[in-house]
């Protein structure tokens, strides 16, 4: 491998890792060959070398799940060839011991469905087969997959790097990056130890060394490398060409695969040990730490050998061979870091979580096709770089985080789950107001945020703070604690809240107040603004000052990148609110797209306002002697913004709604916040709510929702938003990104639509992603569900066939292994005229 290094490369990849190694060989399968990979010792001699290799394709994610699936395609590819990387396809045993992780298991069955993986259970006599050094105490259940498997790691990265230079990429070892240089906010320049190299794009495949890398162009990465352990024993059982399956027992957190004719056991130990922070927990792993591994550390591993007892017994009297005790680079969320980042060119592949082995073949594809195509191509939100809000800047906060993760890696997700490290720590200026009345808080991106208030639960639910809850599902815990007449089954039902049905009661009834301080805003203002906001969006936005425009912002496929209203405050200025969780990487869409002569300036301000939601049919009534302006229908309608007084507080007030009642958005400076909060909650037949009431009530509406029912890989035809898209020249003079492609949408159709399913069992309720069957086939996968307490029914979303798609069509949703009669219900359940929203 070559130290000479080229001038100038279009692309450089740092790392020699699997990472660095599949994003080369992608590029130059893609036909890029002007590629150079750099690292700073050998390759592997990061965190790969000491991988255990387990090759698992089926999470959560559906998009994962397709990426690791990619990756066991390429990886058999590659054992055929010249360069084998060590792939054995002995398939992955996962273990249930507990009734709820037998739901899990099912659950996970059904997932594996959606995506055409082989996943069944099986029962533990056939988990002994399979596997005849286990003990099956405990053990209720288990899933078996014969495509997983296990692959040599460094075998994995030379065979990689072979592939790449083969197809021209360059690679140098022995080669410490010293520098990034920059000019006019994008890459230019790699520094060297070995001399500089000019480029157009560099990708950070540093491994746990990725934010010292990113560190260099002011970009930051927020990971931190965490011990993790694994012992290799002696020889356990005899050659005898048979292959032991993978196994994995979450319940006693351990994971086995086989090592010639020994075991390789590892786990996720509930006292973690995050490696090598200083300086505020910053990481700093030492310039020299090449091909190493950490210090045996036996007492921390003791609850993980006595787990594996449990579930083997011969690893009672094995012998060990080695432990091997090697930093791995984990993200606060457990989610990959792929993408751009800020600074134009500099990509990252990092924080692989341990899970980066079954994931490098899809990682190499993604990056490859982000790189060249401007585009992942796939729907990748919750692993893009831009989903980090600024307060992940602080290594302490993103410690803390990844130490919880870490910790619950093997935990079951049960719906509603909150993360409790590093709270509290984004709080809306109504926040003491929020506690001190019971409010029962959940956090997202870092708000902390209401569910729902305790107090609205029970019958001491005063007339003057709206409706009682009325309905079975609404009925609260008696007294002897027996279960609500309307509790859903199953995990649907663990966090079941009477005062969900009461708040939302309350908003159809009377008026519901939230509190959506935590939405994001950016204001983008200058000359600019309407061409750059025109050119995102495919609505026309750049109407009357004061419209309030519901748009998406679309990529070049005519994909969902955002979902939005837009305000137009002034001739030079726009108010764009997004969802809490979408504000950073909105904004960076909106910033990457921004011409650079600065006739646009673009500002998160979501911190700087308070925003309030009152909602309901006496809204009007009920805010009109609070303000002097009038709010007849004539005078201030649907999707219109002003500013104004209420009480002694200037505000703006938009009349929007996402919960399908007449109502408005009131947002004021944060100093205001406290002081309008009170006015407005003190107003008598208003009840406060929580985010689990506008769930319900948008199901309902048919709102949908960005990251599940909205994404990137779908179009607004698709998802029935065809009405936000105004492609005729005259409507948009100049078109929008996207438009090209929805035109030949528009002429060709749709082979798919968004439909609101209706389950025949009002307490079968879902949670996401369950298959959806039709004819007797698996043909979906649900987008987002749950309970509709106005119209007493489960909803539920997913994409079917166009010709499908129509009300009345019977359809069948699989929960945890039962099929439940469910049909295609009208596109709106409540409301389908609109009345209400523009009364």
């Amino acid at each position: 491998m070559t130290r000479e290094l080229p001038s100038r490369a279009r692309i450089v990849v740092i790392g020699g890792g699997v990472g660095g190694t599949s994003v080369a060989y992608h590029l130059a399968a893609r036909g890029e060959r002007d590629v150079l990979l750099v690292d700073r010792a050998d390759l592997t001699s990061g965190s790969t070398f000491h991988s255990a290799g387990l090759v698992g394709q089926l999470r959560a994610d559906p998009t994962l799940t397709r990426m690791n699936t990619y990756s066991v395609e390429l990886y058999r590819e590659l054992q055929q060839g010249d360069h084998p990387p060590g792939f054995v396809e002995c398939g992955g045993i996962r273990l249930a011991c507990t009734p709820d992780r037998v739901l899990e298991i099912r659950r996970q069955i059904g997932w594996a469905r959606t995506v055409d993986l082989p996943l069944t259970e099986i029962s533990p006599t056939e988990v002994r087969d399979l596997f005849p050094l286990v003990s099956t105490e405990g053990v209720l259940g288990a899933t078996y997959l014969p495509t997983d498997g296990y692959v040599d790691p460094s075998q994995l990265t030379y065979s990689l790097a072979a592939g790449a230079r083969a197809s021209g990429v360059a690679v140098a070892t022995h080669t410490r990056v010293v520098g990034i240089d920059t000019a006019e906010g994008r890459v230019a320049r790699v520094r060297t130890d070995g001399g500089d190299v000019e480029c157009e794009v560099v990708v950070d495949c540093g491994g746990m060394f990725a934010a010292e890398i990113a560190r260099m162009v002011g970009v930051r990465v927020p990971l931190v490398p965490m011990s993790h352990q694994y012992v290799v024993t002696e020889p356990l059982r005899p050659r005898d060409g048979t292959r032991l399956p993978t196994l994995r027992d979450p319940d006693n957190l351990v994971y086995f695969r086989e090592e010639v004719d020994g075991l390789l056991m590892g786990g996720y130990e509930r006292t973690s040990a995050p490696w090598a922070l200083v300086r505020g927990d910053r990481d700093a792993v030492p310039a020299d730490f090449n091909g190493r591994l950490l210090p045996e550390d036996w007492p921390r591993f003791e609850e993980i050998t006595a787990n594996s007892v449990r579930r083997v017994p011969v690893m009672a009297d094995a012998g060990l061979r080695k432990l091997v005790n090697g930093p791995e680079a984990f993200t606060p969320d457990n989610e990959f870091c792929l993408g751009e980042s800020e600074v134009g060119g500099f990509f990252v592949a990092a924080g692989f979580c341990a899970h980066g082995i079954a994931g490098a073949g899809g990682i190499g594809r993604v990056m490859a096709d982000w790189i060249l195509d401007g585009e992942p191509g796939l729907d990748v939100h919750h692993m893009d770089i831009r989903r980090f809000a600024a307060h992940y800047r602080s290594p302490g906060y993103t410690r803390k985080r990844t130490v919880e993760n870490y910790e619950s890696y093997y935990d079951i997700p049960y719906p509603g789950r909150e993360r409790r490290a590093g709270r509290p720590l984004r709080l809306s200026p109504a926040y003491a107001w929020h506690v001190s009345h019971g409010a029962v808080l959940g956090e997202k991106a870092g708000w902390e945020r209401v569910n729902f208030y305790a107090g609205n639960a029970g019958p001491e639910l005063s007339p003057t703070h709206g409706a009682a809850p009325g309905t079975a599902h609404g009925a609260r815990k008696g007294a002897e604690g027996e279960a609500d007449e309307g509790r859903p089954r199953g995990w649907a039902g663990r966090d079941h809240a009477p005062a969900v049905a009461a708040e939302h009661a309350a908003t159809r009834t009377s008026a519901g107040l939230f509190d959506e301080s935590s939405f994001a805003k950016i204001e983008v203002s200058g000359p600019g603004a309407a061409r750059l906001v025109e050119w995102l969006c495919g609505n026309r936005v750049a109407r009357s000052v004061g419209d309030v425009t519901y748009t998406q912002m679309l990529n070049a496929r005519g994909g969902i990148e955002a979902d939005v209203t837009v305000t137009r405050t002034a001739e030079d200025a726009f108010l764009v609110y997004t969802g809490t969780a979408c504000g950073t990487r909105d904004l960076a869409w909106l910033r990457r797209h921004a011409p650079r002569d600065g006739s646009v300036r673009i500002a998160d301000v979501s911190g700087a306002y308070a925003c309030f939601a009152l909602w309901g049919p006496r809204a009007r009534d009920l805010l009109a002697p609070l303000t002097p302006d009038d709010l007849a229908n004539s005078a201030f309608p649907y999707l219109t913004s002003r500013e104004t007084t209420v009480g002694d507080v200037p505000v703006r007030a938009s009349r929007v709604t996402f919960v399908g009642e007449l109502g408005w958005e009131i947002a004021c400076s944060a100093e205001y916040g406290a002081a309008l909060w009170r006015t407005l909650a003190e107003l008598p037949g208003v009840t406060p709510g929580g985010y689990r009431a506008i769930e319900s009530l948008r199901l309902e509406k048919g709102y949908r929702v960005w990251g599940s029912d909205l994404t990137p890989e779908v179009n607004p035809f698709e998802a029935g938003l065809g009405f936000c898209v105004r492609l005729d020249e005259a409507d948009k003079p100049g078109g929008f990104l996207g438009r090209d492609a929805l035109l030949r949408v528009r002429a060709e159709g749709v082979t798919r639509r968004l439909a609101c399913l209706v389950l025949a069992d009002p307490r079968a309720v879902c949670l996401g992603s369950e298959p959806v069957w039709l004819d007797g086939a698996v043909v979906s996968r649900v987008t987002s569900g749950g309970f509709g307490h106005t119209v007493g029914r489960s909803i539920a979303y997913a994409y079917l066939p166009a010709d499908r798609a129509k009300a009345g069509t019977p359809v069948e949703v699989e929960l945890f292994g039962e099929r439940y009669a469910a049909e295609v219900g009208a596109r709106v359940l409540y409301d389908p005229s609109g009345e209400r929203v523009r009364a």
